[in-house]
């Protein structure tokens, strides 16, 4: 502790008598080249004890500089030295020095305050990692508990009643923990995403990728794993151009649209639809059933997200939502969730090549 307040007191030191001299040396150019009136020079000195107490710490810096400025200005730029006889020196002297320790407390009191405000932005930034990481925790729990009890269930009974199951029975069981074993891998694919997307070091590997082939990829690598899945697609008939990563953003189609197969529990085939805007394309996956839980919309991304009416028997989504949340951020684009006259929607953007900040 006292190591780094010595560095810092060295640092403060160094700067002011870096900057004062400074000033110092351009003010003299100024008063030699440009204009030799006093008040110029003045302007100057304001200007150098401001930027002092932006680049110090605490508030003797400023302090400091004001009375050493106002001794400089005083003794080298305008009297020419420091005599309190003249009659208005001392009245001129102490309003300067009024002036410059006032504009030297306000820029250090506006530095100050914007290190607080750093250190609360940062407070609250790490509030909401700790609270995003207690939600995946809880949604880890949940999604983990169904599939977990079917595969143990499954095999207890595999293994305690082998002789008295027939043939089809046993490959029923076989195909349920098949499935089982299959969305658990899956989950933890998307859960080592979300590790990945919200760690600071990581970057998006982003290139410009042809629009309808991502989502015909998605499309393809949904099927592989739900044979049965009806999708009707549309997208825009010309060729778009845009920057992703594209093995991610597929893995937000795969989870949206996978989603929207398993929870609706409609009858229709699932819709994905891309659509042109003039900054963005937008992608929106339109299911037919029950819709979603009004009371979670609100919190439907954070991880903890649970269809109640089926959170027996069904898998959560929770993990799913919360990485696409995240993989759709990082891409700055945005992502919402509704309910519709005859089902749920969820729509989420890409910015086109040259929207991005």
């Amino acid at each position: 502790m006292k190591k780094e307040k010595l560095k810092r007191l060295l640092h403060d030191v160094n700067v002011t008598i870096g900057l004062l001299a400074l000033t110092a040396g351009l003010t003299f150019i100024l008063l030699l080249h440009v204009s030799n009136n006093p008040a110029t020079a003045t302007l100057f000195f304001i200007i150098g004890i401001i930027t002092i107490a932006n680049c110090t710490t605490g508030y003797l810096s400023g302090i400091i500089a004001s009375l050493c400025g106002i001794i400089v200005l005083y003794s080298f730029f305008t009297y020419l030295s420091i005599d309190y006889s003249m009659p208005d020196y001392p009245s001129t002297f102490l309003c300067m020095i009024v002036l410059f320790a006032i504009t030297g407390l306000a820029a250090s009191h506006m530095r100050q305050q914007s290190l607080t405000l750093s250190s609360h932005e940062k407070q609250l930034l790490e509030a909401e990692k700790e609270k995003l990481r207690a939600n995946l925790l809880r949604a880890i729990s949940h999604d983990l508990r169904t599939p977990l009890t079917s595969i143990l269930g499954a095999s207890a009974s595999l293994e305690g009643n082998w002789d008295n199951y027939q043939k089809d029975e046993c490959l029923e069981l076989i195909h349920n923990i098949h499935d089982d074993a299959d969305w658990l891998l899956n989950m933890v694919e998307n859960l080592l995403s979300v590790t990945h997307i919200q760690t600071k070091s990581s970057k998006l590997n982003m290139t410009l990728e042809v629009l309808d082939e991502v989502v015909a990829e998605a499309v393809t690598r949904l099927k592989k794993r739900m044979p049965n899945a009806e999708i009707d697609v549309s997208v825009p008939m010309e060729i778009l151009m845009i920057p992703m990563d594209p093995m991610l953003i597929e893995q937000v189609l795969i989870n949206l649209m996978e989603n929207a197969l398993t929870h609706s529990h409609g009858d229709k085939p699932i819709r994905l639809v891309a659509e042109n805007q003039p900054d963005y394309v937008q992608f929106r996956i339109i299911d037919y059933g029950i819709g979603l839980n009004k009371e979670q919309l609100d919190h439907i991304f954070d991880g903890t997200y649970s269809d109640t009416a089926h959170s027996d028997v069904h898998k959560g989504m929770g993990i799913g939502l919360s990485l696409c949340h995240s993989i759709i951020t990082a891409h700055q684009g945005s992502i919402s969730a509704r309910n519709h006259e005859e089902g749920a929607e969820f729509l989420f953007t890409l910015p086109k090549e040259g929207a991005y900040e």
